[in-house]
């Protein structure tokens, strides 16, 4: 039998962005967000940020020659879940690791339709080692007391070519359950969602000709975009007006987004 991984939650997704000083810069004026871990190393700049309760890593090259085809993009999403589960699935799937850290471990993207999936035994959200520079900012924060008005993170979007396929993959690999699937005429594409753990794992791939179709020439499969969950749409599209942020169409018609030009080359999406 085909082993399955029940992931505790999602821990974060990873972000590969040209210039680590301008990029933790941006995110902090625009978001507020809070540097809770720096990771320096030879091979890049990598630190963990605190955005609405939702901790996102920073992965930076110091010379960004081999990252510019694609440019700036999310590269993968990190789930906690049992390592000795996570390591009998990557095998029964035949997906390969391309990074073994032992008590972590990341899959290789062209395995995942374009995404590094990382798994974690631990927990970044808990009181233990590694040691954070600060805590997550408690919840409420984020909801009450940020203009922003933050609720974590909704979903994320993955961007195939083969949407039948890497819907099997989800439900097989991560036990994504199916939860919605529906049209999205104005990107041109299918939706597909799946519940994993406590985010939404969006699926989408062409109809026909779209922005959607666009992307998937550009750059090929992979993580499209994060959706982040905000108390009221409304509250949230002032705050970025209010600060001449590029607001664009979102993916679905209840969601807005930030221009990736205006957000370090990476698409953030907000819906209620």
């Amino acid at each position: 039998m085909t082993t399955s991984i029940r992931c505790r939650r999602m821990s974060h997704p990873n972000l590969v962005l040209e210039d680590y000083d301008a990029s933790l810069a941006h995110f902090t004026k625009v978001f507020g967000a809070e540097l809770i871990l720096d990771m320096p190393r030879a091979e890049w700049h990598a630190c963990l940020i605190d955005i609405g309760g939702v901790i996102i890593e920073i992965f930076a090259p110091p010379a960004f020659m081999l990252n510019s085809r694609q440019g700036p993009h999310i590269l993968g999403i990190e789930y906690e879940a049992d390592m000795t589960e996570v390591r009998a699935a990557v095998a029964d799937h035949g997906v390969r690791i391309f990074r073994d850290l032992d008590v972590a471990l990341h899959t290789h993207p062209a395995d995942g339709f374009g995404v590094d999936f990382e798994f974690y035994q631990g927990s970044f959200y808990k009181n233990e080692p590694p040691v954070l520079l600060k805590p997550v900012m408690p919840a409420e924060y984020w909801r009450d007391q940020h203009p922003l008005g933050l609720m974590g993170l909704k979903a994320y979007t993955l961007a195939v070519s083969d949407i039948a396929a890497a819907d099997r993959f989800i439900k097989s690999f991560i036990s994504g359950e199916p939860i919605y699937d529906e049209a999205r005429p104005a990107i041109g594409a299918r939706a597909v969602g799946l519940q994993v753990a406590d985010c939404v794992v969006e699926l989408l791939s062409p109809t026909g000709a779209g922005s959607l179709q666009r992307e998937l020439q550009r750059i090929g499969e992979g993580m499209h975009s994060l959706v982040f969950r905000v108390r009221n749409l409304e509250q949230a599209r002032g705050y970025f007006t209010e600060r001449d942020v590029e607001l664009i169409a979102g993916t679905a018609p209840d969601r807005f987004a930030i221009a990736p030009a205006a957000n370090r080359g990476v698409y953030f999406e907000f819906s209620e």
